[in-house]
């Protein structure tokens, strides 16, 4: 299995736009959820941008996970980039599925500085409640999500483990759909 993560792009006009396709966009994204396609993920609370966790066999599957979503053929996504996890730490739960945008979370994404320990940290966070799944890109970097609304707790949970490159570290709000 390939995980993959999937950054997206809106159209300008995305909150207009996603009404008409909204329902048959949840109903896929639970049905690939309910198959064990897609791990999670949600929109920033602005809407411009999205990010999606896919667990896939093969990555020529990946085109057909995004371009048949009912977005993506209504022109409410207009881009995406995909990054392949290297390793990837599993949710140890899925979620309820929460529509009004009163779960936000922060993704946490930067390089490692001890790629081993690291691995160990982000599955000891995950176990402590703080992350609810990421991992680590072949380039030595990492994304994950961390279950807080604030930027500088989420950063700090990954700083005081000294095993990631404090300096490169970003933070960013994503309101974690499913």
């Amino acid at each position: 299995m390939i995980v993959f993560h999937v950054a997206l792009t809106a159209a300008d006009d995305y909150l207009t736009r996603r009404e008409a396709h909204r329902r048959a966009h949840l109903e896929r994204v639970q049905g690939l959820r309910a198959a064990g396609i897609l791990i999670g993920g949600g929109p920033a609370p602005d809407g411009r941008t999205a990010e999606l966790v896919y667990r896939l066999q093969q990555p020529a599957q990946l085109k057909h996970a995004i371009e048949e979503d009912p977005y993506w053929a209504g022109g409410v996504w207009t881009g995406y980039t995909p990054r392949s996890f290297a390793q990837f730490v599993e949710p140890w739960e899925l979620v309820p599925v929460v529509l009004d945008g009163s779960r936000k979370t922060t993704v946490v994404e930067g390089p490692v500085a001890d790629h081993e320990m690291a691995q160990f940290a982000l599955i000891e966070m995950r176990g402590a409640g703080r992350v609810a799944f990421g991992g680590f890109f072949a380039d030595g970097g990492s994304w994950a999500l961390a279950r807080t609304a604030e930027a500088e707790t989420a950063l700090g949970w990954f700083r005081d483990t000294g095993f990631w490159d404090a300096a490169g570290l970003a933070a960013r709000p994503l309101l974690h759909v499913l």
